[in-house]
């Protein structure tokens, strides 16, 4: 019995002694967030300049850019839609799933412990005894990560967990932006409801002007149709401009989790664009942009199933033991160390390992798209920021001579030097110019949003700590 002790003593001494090797001695195994990402950097190394070649002001990007509007109604939006969005809502969810996905894959780092019992009434057995009993036991199991496969997985899990969470912060940042572009398009449209209502009066007004001429001799029947020709065309438009105003309500609506009613009460007049910001440089796009970050980690966990999948060659160690009681022996021990090394597995791994090196590949090239869909992005932006200030300049220019070439032209017509059609001709083009006036202030607005979100400032003010690090933490995978 002392034998048997001894000898059950030496085995598990001895399978734990290569447990433990097993556990720390390839616990660095595994490849840091730098390492495991440090391929995208193959693709952007040569194509990233030091500045933008658009015109931009330089320093550190501005976080609270929604306070920059001087908008206190658009704050309110916003934390409205972040609160409500039934699009958030599901961002979030997901980011839970991947969370609750690697506290999976964390859990075969740990031995699996299980219990397990048992009854049995055998009332006709070979002796021809009667014989019945029951048994428990406790069973435990473990693989030890000898090579850091399993740490690898986890690794990956990791960084896809990181890429979903970076997912969900752009998600925020995009509704933010969308919040902005929403409230500044709806009170843009209103807008140029109001001056449509007004030129439908002005139009009616002629109508009238030009009945009345006809009647006592001034004026012509062709006249009185140009006119209510005109004063329907202006009516058609002002009801265009009514369901434009409307449909951009409910979409503001649907941002912010409400029934689409198109009851939202808009401002009195536009805000002005603020003052130009700082755009910093291009390489601080690819730290700063969430969904930049968000590729940058799907590059790192691709790396990580490509590794995990190479490991898969090499022989797994298995451990259990189990210990329980019955009626009939009174005590049950066990222990079992093994080994299972692939041989042969009909190209299953070298399918796997294929697999795995293109899903690699396939994550740069999504990374470099997103960096160079980013650079146009911003460039665009930061061009269209010059080009929309000095196309608002001409309009209010164009507005006023063509203002004062229409007042001219009343006066003319009304001592009878030209006809009604000269004024219609010169009255149209005023009124599509202030059309186009209001347009391109509500087009600076938002191209103005756009960009606070393509450079990847947050809208939400910042801890002083926080506005000198990246904004979005990128994980560091660990070793168990």
């Amino acid at each position: 019995m002392k034998k048997n002790t001894s000898i059950r003593y030496i085995v598990s001494g001895v399978s734990s002694g290569l447990a433990m090797l097993f556990l720390y001695g390839c616990a660095d195994q595994v490849a840091t967030h730098e390492e495991a990402a440090a391929s995208r950097y193959t693709a952007m190394a040569e194509l990233v300049p030091d500045t933008f070649a658009a015109m931009s002001e330089q320093g550190m990007v501005d976080a609270g850019w929604i306070k920059s509007f001087n908008d206190p109604v658009l704050t309110r939006l916003t934390d409205e839609a972040l609160a409500a969005n039934p699009g958030l809502v599901i961002a979030r969810a997901r980011v839970d799933q991947a969370n609750a996905l690697t506290r999976r894959a964390k859990a075969d780092l740990k031995p699996a412990i299980g219990a397990a019992g048992g009854y049995a009434d055998n009332e006709f057995q070979l002796s021809g005894e009667e014989q019945s009993g029951s048994a428990a036991a406790v069973q435990i199991s473990w693989e030890a990560d000898v090579w850091g496969r399993i740490r690898t997985g986890v690794a990956g899990s990791e960084e896809a967990t990181a890429a979903t969470e970076a997912d969900y912060q752009f998600a925020r940042q995009s509704l933010a932006a969308s919040v902005a572009n929403g409230w500044f398009m709806a009170n843009t449209a209103k807008f140029q409801y109001q001056f449509a209502e007004e030129v439908v009066k002005l139009k009616q007004k002629q109508v009238e002007i030009t009945v009345l001429w006809q009647q006592i001799g001034k004026g012509t029947e062709r006249d009185v149709h140009l006119a209510r020709g005109a004063a329907a065309s202006a009516e058609n438009n002002a009801r265009a401009a009514l369901s434009a105003s409307e449909n951009a309500l409910r979409s503001l609506e649907l941002l912010l989790g409400r029934y689409p009613s198109a009851d939202i009460e808009t401002a009195e007049q536009l805000v002005a664009v603020p003052p130009p910001i700082p755009a910093g440089i291009p390489s601080e796009v690819l730290e700063r942009r969430p969904d930049l970050i968000a590729a940058e980690h799907l590059v790192a966990a691709a790396f990580y199933k490509k590794k995990e999948a190479d490991l898969l060659h090499l022989p797994r160690f298995n451990f259990s033991a189990g210990l329980g009681a019955n009626t009939v022996n009174d005590a049950i021990y066990g222990l079992f160390a093994g080994f299972f090394l692939p041989l042969y597995t009909g190209g299953a791994i070298a399918a796997e390992v294929e697999r795995a090196s293109g899903a690699q590949k396939e994550a740069i090239g999504v990374y470099a798209q997103a960096a160079l869909t980013a650079f146009i992005e911003v460039e665009g932006l930061l061009a269209a920021e010059e080009h929309l200030l000095k196309r608002e300049e001409f309009l209010q220019i164009e507005v006023t001579e063509n203002k004062k070439a229409y007042d001219q032209t009343r006066e003319q017509y009304a001592i009878g030097q030209i006809t009604l059609l000269d004024v219609l001709v010169v009255e149209n083009t005023w009124i599509a110019s202030r059309i186009a006036e209001m347009d391109i202030a509500g087009k600076r607005l938002a191209n103005r949003v756009n960009l606070h979100l393509a450079l990847g400032g947050s809208f939400e003010e910042l801890p002083v700590a926080a506005e000198q690090s990246v904004s979005i933490v990128k994980s560091q995978p660990q070793g168990v």
